[in-house]
C-alpha cells in the first residue's frame, strides 16, 4: 500500500489554498495535489506493514503540543511548483526535526533533502505540468495576498486508494 505523511493546514489558511488550487485549475487547467491543503512530512513510500508507524506517530502526539508557524506569501521551484511560504517557528522546526529523527528509525521510511529535516516547508498550489503557463500563473498568483497564521497540530498518514489520497488516521497534537 502506498502512504503520505502529511500536516494538514486547517481554518482560514487551509480554505484560502483548497480554494485557490480550484480557481488555479479553472482558469488554467493547473492541476495540484489531490490531498488537502498541507505541507508534507513525507513523501509517498510504500509498505504492506504501517503498525509501526502509527505506533511511533501516537507516542509522539501524545508527548508534543502544537506549534505555531505563519504562511505569508509565495515562492516557487523553478517553473514546476508555485506554493504559498511556510514560515515555520523555530519551535515547530525543533519539533518536525524530533519527528523525522523518530520516523527514521523505521526500516522503510528514507528522508532526501526535500522531505527530511532540511526541506522548504512550503503549501503547494500548483505542480503538475505547469511549465508552459508559468509565467501566466505566477502573475496571478502572486498578486492576492498571502498572509496567515497558522498551528502545527496534526500529523496525518494518508493511503491511495481508487487513484486518490483518503485519510488513514490523523494525529492531534494538543
Amino acid at each position: 500500500m502506498r502512504y503520505v505523511i502529511a500536516s494538514v493546514v486547517k481554518g482560514d489558511a487551509g480554505n484560502f489554498n483548497n480554494n485557490l488550487r480550484k480557481k488555479v485549475f479553472e482558469k488554467f487547467k493547473a492541476k495540484s495535489s489531490k490531498l488537502p491543503a498541507h505541507f508534507t512530512i513525507k513523501a509517498p513510500f510504500e509498505s504492506n506493514d504501517i503498525t509501526d508507524l502509527e505506533n511511533t506517530l501516537d507516542n509522539f502526539s501524545k508527548s508534543h503540543t502544537s506549534k505555531e508557524y505563519k504562511i505569508k506569501g509565495y515562492d516557487h521551484f523553478d517553473d514546476r511548483v508555485i506554493f504559498m511560504k511556510v514560515l515555520m517557528s523555530n519551535e515547530g522546526k525543533l519539533m518536525h526535526d524530533e519527528l523525522i529523527d523518530d520516523l527514521s528509525t523505521i526500516d522503510y521510511l528514507d528522508f532526501s533533502r526535500e522531505d527530511g529535516k532540511d526541506k522548504v516547508f512550503h503549501v503547494t498550489i500548483s505542480s503538475k505540468k505547469i511549465r508552459n503557463i508559468f509565467d501566466k500563473l505566477w502573475g496571478y498568483v502572486s498578486l492576492i495576498p498571502c498572509d496567515f497564521d497558522c498551528s502545527f497540530d496534526n500529523i496525518c498518514i494518508y493511503k491511495w486508494v481508487d487513484n486518490t489520497w483518503v485519510l488513514h488516521k490523523e494525529y492531534l497534537l494538543d
